[in-house]
């Protein structure tokens, strides 16, 4: 078997020896398959980084499609590294950008992932595995290309389990990364076989972020409850998941629930758009004037962020307080870039668009185009006069 280094010599002619170039990779994938760890580590990364500098009269269709059945190989038994890395240099194949293309690469991660296994919170390695791969996968998924089988295991085997998830990565918040791969994958998921039972799950999992009101005393007084925490990252992750997958079956929460069940709810989402309310304008107070430089600030991009967290729930929540309910809306994730508007497009908020047309302004004044959603008042209103949005921060 040629050393990597009689490999690293071949792969220098073989812009001008193409009929060579079968014989130099199926020696470097050798090396991969049974060299020795440093020997192995050594010809993934020259793999990695030289095969895109490959011209295109080199690298046809043929030799691609023996670097993937090849990698197919190498992936029966690789490290996480190893496995970013050759999913890099797989989405860089010409062959693979096609719709088909892709919808390999999300098998290939799918079956990496094994997705077919129970899934196991308390075992790091599962956990670690499973994210890695979805963060593989998420870059992948389109309107083409669903994300329906990774989010069909995130519902039925990770949000269950979402309290006692473990990680080998320190200060990592598994929970909030967990909840955005499922918010990013929501957009693309296509049929789901039990979507009603997903959609459930889900619903469960938002209650348990959005707290009912303190109870108040006669005197209108809090009886003493601690206020709740607000966690407005899960919640927005969350509430645009189930956002998503409402619209597949828009009569979940005015058909599927009880009765009784639909008015906890809104007594949940009431709450917390008064929260959200107060939040934003303490924000915003905050944030007024500020611009260039003393937005860079550490303290001043965290409330610019959570600016638009809040802005998000607002519109989504706002969604839902319709009669039906509503999903029309369309948001931008807080952590992804926001799309550029053309020059005299209108948007139906400062950081989100509508997936309504839009209306013609009624006559009378103008309002605020920023003017954010106010829910129907009534008595948990009181409650949060004095929301502190440096606090919510550290809840965030």
């Amino acid at each position: 078997m040629p050393s990597v280094e009689e490999l690293y010599r071949n792969y220098g002619i073989l812009a001008d020896a193409t009929e060579q170039v079968g014989q130099t990779l199926g020696g470097l994938f050798s090396q991969i398959l049974q060299g020795e760890d440093i020997v192995r580590e050594r010809a993934i990364k020259f793999l990695s980084t030289k095969l895109k500098t490959l011209p295109d009269e080199v690298l046809t269709k043929e030799v691609e499609e023996l670097i993937l059945t090849e990698s197919k190989k190498v992936l029966e038994d690789v490290t996480g590294e190893e496995f970013v890395l050759f999913m890099k240099i797989l989405s860089g194949l010409k062959s693979l950008q096609t719709v088909s293309g892709r919808q390999q690469l999300v098998e290939l991660v799918a079956e990496q992932a094994d997705l077919e296994q129970t899934f196991n919170p308390s075992d790091p390695d599962c956990v670690d595995r499973l994210l890695q791969c979805t963060r593989q996968a998420v870059p992948l998924f389109s309107k083409n290309v669903h994300s329906t089988r990774f989010v069909t295991y995130f519902c039925e085997q990770v949000l269950p389990n979402l309290g006692t998830l473990t990680t080998p990565v320190e200060g990592l918040d598994i929970q909030l990364e967990v909840l955005k791969l499922l918010a990013e994958m929501s957009s693309f998921c296509g049929d789901m076989e039990k979507l009603e039972s997903n959609l459930r799950k889900l619903f469960d999992k938002l209650l348990e972020y959005m707290p009912l009101p303190p109870e108040e005393a006669e005197n209108g007084e809090n009886a003493g409850n601690e206020e709740p925490k607000l966690q407005f990252s899960y919640v927005e992750c969350l509430l645009y998941s189930f956002h998503q997958l409402g619209r597949k079956l828009p009569d979940f929460l005015t058909a599927k629930l009880n009765a009784e069940k639909l008015k906890d709810f809104k007594i949940r989402l009431q709450y917390f758009a008064r929260g959200l309310q107060v939040y934003i304008r303490q924000l915003r107070l905050a944030l007024q004037g500020k611009t260039g430089e003393a937005l860079k600030t550490e303290e001043n991009k965290i409330k610019v962020v959570a600016l638009k967290i809040t802005n998000n729930i607002n519109v989504l929540i706002k969604d839902l307080f319709h009669i039906p309910p509503s999903y029309k809306s369309t948001v931008t994730l807080s952590w992804k870039p926001v799309q550029k508007v053309e020059m005299g497009q209108k948007r139906a908020t400062e950081d989100t668009t509508s997936g309504s047309p839009p209306k013609k302004s009624p006559a009378g004044p103008k309002r605020d185009a920023r003017q954010i959603y106010n829910p129907p008042s009534g008595k948990y209103s009181s409650n949060l006069s004095n929301f502190n949005y440096e606090r919510s921060l550290q809840g965030k």
